[in-house]
């Protein structure tokens, strides 16, 4: 029998992570990528340039609407995809193109400073339109980047080399 509800009674304590994931917005046009400027409140890294990307949370997952049944287990299919676009749009009013799939670009778990383990899963995605419009509360800058550029920025560590990665997967072909 399917779910009734999401619930963490029969879950491991061992095997619990957050689910994040952030996607690097590479822009065809100059080839240069997004990066987001952390507000000064944020708990983690404030001040510090990121990309956008988010936590999977239970509401992804509605337990009435799964896009298809597997015998007995709710599927969500792209649920990292909808994750993506939709934080792109909230923290920077982008959007990104997932009809080509994500490109992936490495991952990482870590654990935060109030104990909680986390697996962020990083991609590149294609800037796909729309006006910078940065979250309120947010973010307080942002800046689009190439790979010399980049170095200029204080950047979470990590983001100045998945910046310059995804520069080179998408031009690669060129």
């Amino acid at each position: 029998m399917p779910a009734k509800e999401i619930s963490l009674n029969e879950a491991k304590k061992d095997k619990l992570f957050y689910l994040v994931a952030n996607v690097v917005i590479y822009r065809e046009e100059d080839q240069r990528c997004l990066i987001l400027k952390r507000d000064a409140r944020e708990k983690v890294h404030p001040h510090k340039y990121c990309v956008p990307g988010g936590k999977l949370e239970w509401k992804d997952l509605p337990i009435h609407k799964p896009t298809r049944l597997n015998g007995e287990v709710l599927d969500y299919e792209n649920a990292v995809e909808e994750l993506l676009r939709r934080e792109a749009k909230e923290e920077a009013g982008v959007n990104i193109d997932t009809s080509n799939g994500l490109r992936y670009i490495n991952s990482i778990a870590f654990v935060r400073p109030d104990g909680i383990p986390v697996l962020l899963v990083k991609f590149a995605a294609k800037y796909n339109g729309g006006e910078i419009v940065l979250e309120e509360g947010g973010f307080t800058d942002h800046a689009w980047v190439n790979s010399e550029e980049i170095d200029n920025f204080d950047c979470i560590l990590g983001i100045k080399e998945e910046v310059k990665e995804t520069i080179r997967l998408f031009t690669k072909d060129l």
